[in-house]
């Protein structure tokens, strides 16, 4: 099994900066990507950007580009989400996930790509 744990939400204005980690522990070796969600209030869980550990994908959601992105540090493996900008649209729970790539799976944008995710961690950006 693998356990994930977010940081580093809180209460911000809108534009201001934000940074999430989420650290993976136990057995590590099952998961070469990883990715963010968020779920607000009355609706459905969403895809926010991923990575892979070795390729270049990194997907973005349309409503999040050229405002945050996605990193990881391979030495620490920990996986970041740098949020600038921030709207209040973009008030949620935010969920770090991870899995194992499958060329052949539905693909990193989809929830049910991911075997693993965090308990969340929340983002408040008032206006």
């Amino acid at each position: 099994q693998v356990q994930l744990v977010e940081s580093g939400g809180g209460l911000v204005q809108a534009g201001d900066s934000l940074r999430l980690s989420c650290t993976p522990s136990g057995r590590t070796h099952n998961i070469n990507m990883m990715a963010w969600f968020r779920q607000a209030p009355g609706k459905e869980r969403e895809f926010v950007a991923a990575l892979t550990f070795s390729r270049s994908d990194t997907p973005y959601a349309d409503s999040v580009k050229g405002r945050f992105a996605i990193s990881r540090d391979g030495a620490k493996n920990v996986l970041y989400l740098s949020m600038n900008n921030l709207k209040p649209e973009d008030t949620a729970v935010y969920y770090c996930a991870g899995g194992f790539w499958n060329p052949f799976g539905p693909g990193l944008t989809r929830r049910e790509t991911y075997a693993f995710w965090g308990q969340g961690t929340q983002v408040t950006v008032s206006s």
